[in-house]
């Protein structure tokens, strides 16, 4: 008896994570697919069913287009310059010494700061008049005042940048792994057939890096196409909605009282992440199975 009484004793330890996970995501998640379908907002005193009626009118405004787009462009730069960055980091950085281990860490913090801290300082940063500007004046020999979060064509690529160097950390810590567990017989035998460090690193170590590729890639696309904070710190979606990505423009939709419809956008946003996500993993999972 104690003994069945012990073995139970687990599964209730499981009820008040549960409890908290029904609460703020079953729950919210089963009520979003509800609220979608309804008139709910600021405008209505009650709460009616109006079918599609949201997703035909946000479809025919065209401007949830316009931020789709927006979003799925931002997500590959994301994940292009993460990735990039993480990988050089982890190249230079692959050594087992002191000076490399601290580098490590320094380079690990940005990901455990607020996004929202990150975006207000490389907001400050990239003014006008701000510190880059300053360094580039003092270098040029004369005043530098470039709108680096002006510009409607490249504004969207620097605030990539900035997400992608926020998250660099984790990207460059899961490459390290991937270095770290390769067979040493693999790369002396390369050696030994003469293979040198760039046909080394080529046709030897990157491919046996596509688990950790695999994993850095699915996780800056979805940590991205689900971004707000640094985009919202930066430019708040400007300039001229350049770079209003989805959750900005929910954001945006709902402070204005269209509560049902920024709801239909997020489920609109939930399911273009699994279409967009779901055959990236699958084509890199694939592409493990090949290497």
């Amino acid at each position: 008896m104690a003994l069945a009484n012990a073995r139970s004793y687990p599964a209730w330890f499981l009820v008040p994570a549960f409890a908290i996970l029904a609460v703020f995501f079953f729950v919210p998640t089963i009520l979003n697919f509800v609220y979608a379908f309804t008139n709910w907002s600021a405008f209505h005193s009650g709460v009616g069913l109006i079918g599609w009626g949201n997703f035909t009118s946000l479809f025919t405004d065209g401007q949830l287009l316009v931020s789709l787009r927006t979003t799925v462009v931002y997500a590959i730069l994301v994940a292009v310059f993460q990735n990039l960055f993480g990988f050089v980091l982890a190249l230079f950085l692959e050594k087992d010494t002191r000076l490399n281990r601290t580098a490590r860490v320094l380079f690990f913090i940005p990901v455990l700061m607020s996004s929202l801290a990150v975006g207000y300082i490389f907001q400050a940063i990239l003014k006008p008049d701000g510190p880059l500007n300053g360094i580039l004046g003092i270098f040029s020999g004369h005043a530098v005042n470039i709108p680096w979060l002006g510009s409607t064509t490249w504004t969207i690529v620097v605030v990539a940048l900035v997400q992608a160097w926020k998250f660099q950390g984790l990207s460059m810590l899961i490459y390290l792994a991937g270095f770290k567990t390769m067979s040493e017989d693999v790369l002396e035998a390369a050696r030994i057939d003469g293979a040198g460090w760039w046909r080394t690193l080529r046709s030897i170590r990157f491919p046996l890096l596509a688990p950790a590729l695999t994993f850095n890639v699915a996780t800056a696309l979805l940590g991205s196409m689900n971004g707000f904070d640094v985009v919202q710190a930066t430019t708040k979606g400007g300039p001229a909605q350049t770079t209003e990505v989805l959750n900005i423009f929910i954001y945006r939709t709902f402070g204005q009282g269209l509560y049902a419809q920024a709801t239909t956008m997020s489920l609109i946003l939930f399911v273009v992440v699994i279409v967009f996500a779901i055959p990236v993993i699958k084509f890199l999972r694939k592409r493990e199975e090949v290497l």
